[in-house]
C-alpha cells in the first residue's frame, strides 16, 4: 500500500526519536506535542507509490491492447534505503466489493483476470542504494477477448530469513516486508460499450449527527471500467436557488452494482423545500445520469420527505 514518501518519513523518524529519548522528567503533555506534530506531518505528506524504503511509479496502469496484441508497459522502482535490497514481484486477482473494496484472491481464479496475460521481466532482482530499474510488463491479449479484464500487481522487498524448525535442524527462506500494489486493467481500445445507470437513490434516515447521508446505487451495464463523478445538486422549490456539492471520484466495474453514500453537510441550505439530485457524470460522450428525491430543510433538524416514485433530474 503507498506510504509517504522518504522526507517525510525521515523527519517523522527524528521526531519521534526525540519523543522517545527525552528525560523521563519532562512533562507529559510535552510529548503529546511531539506526537501530535508527527500526526499533522503524516497527514500532510503527499500519497505516492512510496514505502519507507522504496518507490514504485506509476500504481495503475492501464493497457488497451487489441485481441492478440502485445503491448509493453514500464514500472519504475527505486531503492531509498542505504543497503542493497531484493525485491520479488507477485500477481494477484481481485473482485471488487460494492462499497468501493477489493476481495484479493489467487492469481487467474477469477472470471476477469488478466494475471496469466501478463510477463514480467524482471520477477526477481536486486538494487543497491539510490538504484532504480525499469521492469517491462507485457500484455498478450488472446484473440477471443474483448472485454475489460483486470488484476494486481504487488512489488516488495525481500530478505533472507533463517529459523529452526521443530527438529532443530536451520532451515532458510525468504520473509517478505511491506509491499506496494499497482493496479493493472485491460480494455481493447475498440470496445465502446459503455453504460452506467442509476438503480436507487434515498436518503439514510437511520443515520445521527447533523449532516444528511444518502444512498446511491449504480450498474455499470457496459463492458468497460468507469471512471464517474457522483455529486448532489439541490435546487430550492420556491426560489429556483441551485447549489450544487463537490463531487465524489469512483470507479464502476463491468456488470458490478457500486455503492455510494454521498453527504449533504448541515448548514448549507436555507429553510425550504429542495429538489435533491444525485448526478452522474462518465465521460463527455455521455449524457448525465442520475435520479432527484424532494427534502425540507427545517430550522431545528430535517425531517426526509419519501417520495413516491424515483424520477430522473431535469436536465
Amino acid at each position: 500500500m503507498p506510504l509517504i514518501c522518504p522526507v517525510f518519513a525521515t523527519i517523522v523518524i527524528d521526531l519521534l526519536i526525540v519523543y522517545l529519548y527525552q528525560d523521563t522528567i519532562t512533562h507529559f503533555m510535552k510529548r503529546s506535542s511531539i506526537l501530535s506534530f508527527c500526526g499533522a506531518l503524516l497527514m500532510m505528506a503527499p500519497v505516492h507509490g512510496f514505502s519507507q524504503d522504496f518507490e514504485v511509479a506509476p500504481v495503475n496502469l492501464e493497457f488497451n491492447a487489441e485481441p492478440g496484441e502485445n503491448q509493453v508497459k514500464t514500472i519504475n522502482v527505486r531503492n531509498h534505503s542505504n543497503q542493497k535490497t531484493s525485491f520479488m514481484v507477485t500477481l494477484s486477482d481481485y473482485l471488487p466489493k460494492g462499497d468501493g473494496g477489493r476481495e484479493f484472491l489467487p492469481p487467474n481464479s477469477t472470471k476477469r483476470s488478466c494475471a496469466n496475460w501478463m510477463n514480467i521481466n524482471p520477477s526477481f532482482f536486486e538494487l543497491n542504494p539510490g538504484e532504480e530499474m525499469a521492469l517491462q510488463i507485457g500484455m498478450l491479449v488472446p484473440g477471443e477477448e474483448y472485454g475489460a479484464a483486470w488484476a494486481m500487481l504487488f512489488i516488495q522487498p525481500t530478505r533472507e530469513q533463517t529459523s529452526w524448525s521443530a527438529e532443530g535442524t536451520l532451515g532458510a527462506g525468504v520473509m517478505v516486508s511491506g509491499r506496494i500494489g499497482v493496479t493493472i486493467s485491460q480494455t481493447p481500445k475498440s470496445n465502446a460499450i459503455n453504460s452506467v445507470k442509476v438503480t436507487s437513490f434515498s436518503e439514510d434516515v437511520a443515520s445521527s449527527g447533523s449532516d444528511r447521508l444518502f444512498n446511491l446505487s449504480l450498474d455499470n451495464l457496459g463492458e468497460r471500467i468507469t471512471k464517474c463523478k457522483v455529486f448532489l445538486v439541490a435546487s430550492n422549490m420556491i426560489t429556483a436557488e441551485e447549489k450544487q456539492f463537490p463531487p465524489l471520484e469512483i470507479e464502476t466495474f463491468p456488470k458490478a452494482t457500486r455503492n455510494v453514500q454521498l453527504t449533504l453537510p448541515a448548514g448549507q441550505l436555507a429553510p425550504g423545500k429542495y429538489a435533491l439530485a444525485a448526478i452522474v457524470d462518465y465521460g463527455p460522450k455521455y449524457a448525465l445520469e442520475g435520479a432527484q428525491i424532494v427534502i425540507d430543510i427545517k430550522d431545528s433538524g430535517t425531517q426526509p420527505v419519501q417520495p413516491d416514485t424515483l424520477t430522473p433530474p431535469t436536465e
